[in-house]
């Protein structure tokens, strides 16, 4: 180990006990895709790495793509943890640096098991597919131990042998036992199946169910979040818009409970430090919640720095800002998507623009200094008007709450799969009316934080992916990462899979096959659906419509 990753491992505060491994462990890498500060930022990492490491049968290593732990010359089991979808080119150079062959096909015995899983890869993981042995699909709480489990009992067979009976397992999805059939060369995909009647048809993702979430298992200065100790408050949302992945692909709705798990959690991150994050997609909509913030409140915790994940705009209070204010908080960030009640009715996004614009006074009327904004351009159904609303709203809101900072991040519509909007393409005019909201916000001194829209197209591609789109990835990583270094791709590629317009700007048929359809989320097919078309009929008739 270099002196460099000595010293960065050497700032850890572990709040997790690592096994001693047994004479005969099995040597594991768990890797993360992007550089040391950014992975340790993860939860989701920092927990799959205690799970496995504390187990006294594996010998675990971490590396990331700028520091490593010493690695084992020959590991069995290769792990990835992807949270974003251009990282995949470091899962690429990391194989490589690893001396692995990229594609599962090419690797044998001597190679090891290649594994990954995040929410990326649960979703649609086929883009991806060639490069993995194994994906596990669901949350780690039931996947982890059932796939090192299984792993155990066929660890001295050949490898495809170990492949076949990991099959077994639910959650455990091997790509290369499963064969995607097209329309065409360059067509739709028409089906995906097993290769033959011992392989499950569907792969089920794995859901826990328990009151006792996530917390972070390691603090360190080192972290994206300086010293951050991360607390997961709720996991999924109970809102459903008809666009999110992180509500539909996590359902059901689940909170921790305080007493069995929120104060134990804080409690230890307090004695490594001062500042606890609460993490969510709607923490403020744990039942609970105010009764944490009295908790909270008391005058023990003076000295601790609160942040608050994204919050549900209703659920802002005087009381609630105050709070965050004298902890050390700023600003609050609260997703309101667009500033059109008609389009929030298309989308399920139950605000009213009353509501919004309480949640801004009562932001300032508690002490902070700003109000973080985050919406879309380019949500199906989409008009002028819609944008203008927009406009209007934040500009209402300035006027509402004089002197708060007021700043709006606004992305790309992307469709998602496992969601009601995964049939729907990127609109072609987003990029205009990103133009457009910049010019309206920016003379009224309002930040205007657009995200990349060529990289919202570079995200559909992977979102709406098939199989043969691992091909095109490997060949793009060559020219770097741009919008026209995948069209090139595209254009090298012509009459091996459909043009980039399929995949990104089209709408596709709602009773065609999908190329996740084997993959069985949290809601069936016939349900996504239903939603989809409630909010199309909305479109239709307007507001105030069911």
């Amino acid at each position: 180990m270099s002196s460099t990753a000595s010293s960065v491992f050497a700032d850890e505060t572990l709040l997790f006990e690592p096994a001693t491994p047994i004479a005969n462990a099995v040597p594991l890498i768990f890797a993360f895709p992007n550089e040391y500060s950014v992975g340790i930022t993860s939860l989701g990492f920092q927990v799959v790495w205690a799970t496995l490491a504390a187990r006294s049968d594996l010998q675990v290593s971490r590396l990331f793509t700028d520091i490593a732990e010493p690695l084992p010359r020959q590991p069995e089991l290769l792990g990835f943890s992807l949270s974003w979808e251009l990282d995949y080119v470091n899962i690429l150079a990391m194989l490589e640096q690893l001396g692995v062959p990229l594609r599962s096909r090419d690797r044998g015995d001597e190679h090891p098991l290649v594994f990954g899983g995040g929410p990326t890869l649960t979703a649609n993981p086929e883009p991806f597919a060639d490069f993995f042995d194994v994906i596990l699909v669901g949350d780690g709480e039931v996947l982890l131990d059932a796939f090192i489990d299984a792993y155990q009992t066929v660890r001295d067979r050949p490898r495809s042998q170990q492949l076949r009976q990991l099959a077994q397992v639910p959650g455990l999805y091997i790509p290369a036992l499963y064969e995607p059939i097209y329309e065409a060369e360059d067509g739709a995909i028409a089906a995906i199946q097993p290769i033959d009647s011992d392989i499950p048809a569907q792969i089920e993702k794995q859901t826990y169910r328990g009151n006792v979430l996530s917390a972070s298992t390691v603090v360190t200065p080192r972290a994206a979040w300086e010293s951050i100790y991360m607390v997961e408050v709720v996991r999924s949302c109970p809102e459903m818009c008809r666009f999110c992945l992180a509500s539909y692909l996590t359902l059901p709705f689940r909170t921790a409970s305080i007493e069995e798990s929120l104060q134990p959690a804080i409690a230890r991150g307090l004695t490594a430090t001062q500042r606890i994050g609460l993490l969510g997609a709607s923490v403020t909509q744990h039942p609970e919640f105010p009764a944490l913030l009295d908790w909270l409140g008391q005058p023990e915790f003076d000295d601790v720095r609160l942040s608050v994940a994204s919050v549900r705009t209703n659920t802002v209070t005087e009381k609630f800002a105050s709070i965050l204010a004298q902890r050390g908080t700023k600003s609050l960030t609260i997703a309101v998507e667009s500033g059109s009640e008609r389009l929030r009715q298309v989308i399920n996004k139950k605000l009213a623009q009353s509501e919004i614009a309480e949640a801004a006074v009562n932001a300032k009327a508690g002490g902070l200094q700003g109000l973080k904004l985050y919406g879309m351009a380019g949500v199906p159904t989409e008009t002028e008007d819609d944008l203008l609303a927009t406009a209007d709203m934040l500009k209402g809101l300035k006027k509402a709450a004089p002197g708060l900072r007021l700043s709006y991040g606004c992305s790309t519509f992307v469709p998602k799969a496992q969601t009601p909007f995964q049939w729907q393409g990127v609109s072609p005019k987003a990029e205009k009316r990103l133009q457009f909201l910049q010019k309206q916000l920016r003379p009224q001194g309002i930040e205007f934080r657009p995200e990349s829209y060529s990289w919202s197209v570079i995200q559909a591609l992977i979102s709406r992916g098939d199989r043969r789109i691992s091909g095109l990835l490997e060949r793009v990583r060559h020219y770097g990462e741009s919008l026209g270094s995948y069209r090139r791709a595209f254009k090298e590629l012509k009459g091996t899979l459909p043009p980039l317009d399929f995949y990104v700007f089209q709408d596709w048929d709602p009773e065609a096959a999908l190329p996740w359809q084997h993959l069985r989320g949290p809601l069936p097919v016939e349900t996504l659906r239903k939603h989809r078309q409630q909010a199309l009929a909305i479109a239709t008739v307007g507001v105030g419509s069911k």
